[in-house]
């Protein structure tokens, strides 16, 4: 089987060669497709691949249209909204993330922006500490048990809503559980985002909930732009001059938010959550083995598009 490692932002070169050793021992052959300037590459590059190890790469049904032969899409990392999952299912290609093997890197941007923002962006001004404060997390997955784990360590007292868990998951988390978004948001001085772009969640973090949150609050955003109303938050912070907003997406109001507010709000200049050499190779090789297990005995537990 021909497996094409199509990364416009590629692997760190451990990582491909990693990744290169896991296909070839299992007796695959293996192409890579790095740095390509257009999506038309991608396109040509697919036609006689049967598996696709990508990263934020853009599986459309273009793509899916030029790959005759393609089995298996695996998104190196947790998200997959940059695959088209009705297409890839309307091929009949199977289509996988790998869950877990980025949360760490997640987890520790998140709590390293809490106090970026806790101390004004490290300028002189004087800051505060999170140790005593609240953090809601909202969706506690991977990323977001973590999140809390480690915040737990620092002090701050824990509170998540997830409604795919029991309460008594959560409390084996390690957080205290809350029953609605409204609560959650109304109770964090400090809250962590981690829920996916879906039709149901875009845009569904906007003025209303924004501006329950208590005084001086902090929203951390290392999920999805789409989950965010910008237009919400434009105004959310205009009413609410305590509040602060810190992301990992950076919006597509940025420059405005940022010369309306300052220090209030920060963005990182490109997704860096994943963005580093663990996480870069735990992902790498998790898509490596997933795609040989997959042609070896039909395994599709980590399925997104069933």
């Amino acid at each position: 089987m021909k497996v094409l490692i199509a990364t416009q932002k590629p692997f760190s070169a451990a990582a491909v060669a990693g990744i290169k050793d896991i296909i070839t021992s299992n007796g695959h052959e293996v192409a890579v497709l790095e740095k390509y300037p257009e999506q038309s590459d991608l396109v040509a590059a697919v036609a006689d691949a049967e598996a696709l190890i990508i990263r934020s790469d853009k599986v459309t049904a273009e793509v899916l249209d030029a790959a005759k032969k393609l089995k298996i899409v695996v998104r190196a990392g947790a998200g997959f909204d940059n695959v088209d999952l009705a297409a890839a299912t309307a091929h009949g290609v199977v289509v996988m993330n790998t869950p877990g093997q980025n949360s760490n890197a997640v987890a520790e941007l998140a709590l390293a922006m809490m106090i970026f923002m806790a101390r004004t962006q490290f300028t002189p001004a004087t800051g505060s500490e999170v140790m005593g404060k609240r953090l809601g997390v909202q969706a506690y997955g991977n990323v977001g048990r973590l999140v809390g784990q480690k915040a737990k360590a620092l002090g701050m007292d824990i509170i998540a809503l997830d409604p795919f868990l029991t309460d008594e998951q959560i409390v084996a988390g390690g957080a205290k559980p809350v029953h609605s978004v409204e609560e959650l948001y109304s109770n964090s001085d400090y809250l962590s985002i981690h829920i996916p772009a879906l039709p149901a969640t875009i845009k569904s973090i906007g003025y209303d909930l924004i501006t329950k949150m208590p005084k001086g609050a902090v929203l951390v955003n290392t999920a999805r732009k789409e989950v965010i109303d910008e237009e919400g938050l434009m105004k959310a912070l205009e009413e609410r001059p305590d509040l602060r907003y810190v992301t990992d997406v950076m919006p597509d109001n940025y420059e405005a938010l940022r010369e309306k507010f300052g220090l209030r709000v920060f963005a990182t200049p490109k997704k860096m959550g994943a963005q580093t050499a663990e996480a870069n190779m735990n992902a790498g090789l998790a898509a490596a083995r997933q795609i040989c297990d997959f042609f070896a005995t039909g395994n599709t537990r980590f399925q997104v598009n069933k």
